[in-house]
C-alpha cells in the first residue's frame, strides 16, 4: 500500500491553525482527511460542525501535553488508523496532526522515525508553522516554544497581516528568515491558503523531488556563496540594523564543501554531536558527496533521530558539492563546522 502522507500543523494560540484546518477540511478537493487533534482549551475545533460538514473522522487526543504522554498515544492512533485503512474500515487519503499551541513539534515528528510500523505506513510530508503577525514578535521574545516551532518548520504561514502595518510584517519575516532560512514564508488571510500550498510539499523527506528543489540548494540572502570558512554569521554585516534587537536562540548555519566525505568518520562525528546536542538540534538535513559512491547521499534528522538515503546519481559535469543545513538552539557553530571539516576524505 502506498505511504499515507502526514502533515504536522503547529503554531501559537490564536495564530489561525483552526481556521486553516477548517478551510482545508471544507474545501472541495475530493480528498478525505483524517485529523488528529491534540489541542486543548477554547480553541478546540467544534466536533459537531466538522463531522457533519465534512464526513471526516475526527480523533481527539484530549490530554493537553504533547511532550510527555502523547507520543505513545500518537503512535497508537497512527497505527490504528493505518490498520483500519488497510482493512477498508476507514477511508482517508492523508493525516493532519494539529499540535497544541505551546507544543514542541519535535516528539511528534520523531514518532515517524522511531517506529518501524509507523515508518512503513506513513510519509511525513511536512511541518507547517503558523505565526500571528500581530503577536508574533512578542511570542518569539517570550516563549522558546514559539521559536522552536519556527526552527522545525518546512513552510511558514504568517497570518493576521491585515492587523499590522507593512513594516511590522517585514521585520517579522526578516526575523523568522534568520531563524529558519530554508522554510518558505507566505502571508495568509484568515486561513485562506490554496490546498496546493498545504499538502504534498515533500518538505520533510529529502527525496529526489526535494533534492533537485532549487530553493533548498539556493543560498538564502545572507548565505553568500563563499566557502563555509568565510560564511558570515547571519546578521553580522547585513544591512538591517533594526533587527539586531533580536538575537534569537534559534539559528541556522550551513556547511559546504567540494571535497567528499569519509562515511565512517562522518557517521562517528554526527553520532557524537547528536549525543551531546540532540535536544537542541531541531532540524538538520543535507545533500552529501560521499567517497565511494557516485550517488548523492540525502541526509536528515530531528533531535536525536537521523536517517540517510541514497539519492540520484550526480549528473555528468555537475559539481559535487556537499551542503548541510543545521537549525537549532544555540548550537556551537564552530564545533560543528570544524568537526565536519575533519570528516572529509
Amino acid at each position: 500500500m502506498a505511504l499515507i502522507p502526514a502533515t504536522i500543523l503547529t503554531g501559537f494560540l490564536g495564530s489561525g491553525k483552526t481556521t486553516l484546518l477548517k478551510r482545508v477540511l471544507s474545501e472541495a478537493h475530493g480528498q478525505k482527511i483524517a485529523v488528529i487533534e491534540n489541542e486543548f482549551g477554547d480553541e478546540n475545533i467544534d466536533n459537531e460542525i466538522l463531522v457533519q460538514d465534512t464526513k471526516e473522522q475526527i480523533i481527539q487526543l484530549n490530554n493537553g501535553c504533547v511532550c510527555c504522554t502523547i507520543r505513545e498515544d500518537l503512535r497508537t492512533t497512527l497505527a490504528d488508523l493505518a490498520e483500519k485503512k488497510r482493512k477498508g474500515e476507514l477511508d482517508f487519503d492523508r493525516v493532519v496532526i494539529e499540535t497544541t499551541g505551546v507544543a514542541d513539534p519535535g516528539p511528534v515528528a520523531q514518532t515517524f522515525f522511531m517506529d518501524d510500523e509507523i515508518a512503513e505506513s506513513y510519509l511525513l510530508d511536512s511541518i507547517l508553522t503558523l505565526v500571528d503577525a500581530k503577536h508574533g514578535d512578542q511570542q518569539l521574545d517570550s516563549r522558546q516554544e514559539a521559536r522552536r516551532q519556527i526552527g522545525f518548520a518546512d513552510q511558514i504561514f504568517i497570518s493576521k497581516t491585515d492587523l499590522v502595518d507593512a513594516a511590522t510584517v517585514d521585520a517579522l519575516i526578516h526575523r523568522v528568515k534568520h531563524m529558519n532560512p530554508r522554510a518558505p514564508q507566505r502571508k495568509v488571510n484568515f486561513g485562506e491558503v490554496p490546498i496546493s500550498e498545504v499538502f504534498d510539499l515533500r518538505g520533510f523527506n529529502l527525496n529526489a523531488k526535494l533534492d533537485i528543489d532549487p530553493d533548498f540548494l539556493k543560498a538564502d540572502a545572507h548565505d553568500h556563496d563563499h566557502d563555509h570558512d568565510h560564511d558570515h554569521e547571519h546578521g553580522e554585516d547585513c544591512d538591517h540594523p533594526h533587527h539586531h534587537a533580536h538575537d534569537d536562540d534559534v539559528k541556522s548555519f550551513v556547511f559546504r564543501s567540494d571535497k567528499a566525505f569519509n562515511a565512517a568518520k562522518l557517521e562517528d562525528f554526527l553520532g557524537a554531536v547528536v549525543q551531546v546536542y540532540g535536544p537542541k538540534m531541531l532540524r538538520y538535513k543535507g545533500v552529501l558527496n560521499m567517497k565511494g559512491t557516485d550517488r548523492k547521499v540525502i541526509f536528515q534528522g530531528v533531535h536525536q533521530m537521523m536517517g540517510s538515503d541514497l539519492g540520484p546519481k550526480w549528473a555528468p559535469g555537475e559539481k559535487k558539492t556537499s551542503k548541510m543545513v543545521f537549525i537549532g538552539i544555540d548550537l556551537p557553530r564552530d564545533i560543528f563546522l570544524q568537526g565536519l571539516e575533519q570528516c572529509l576524505a
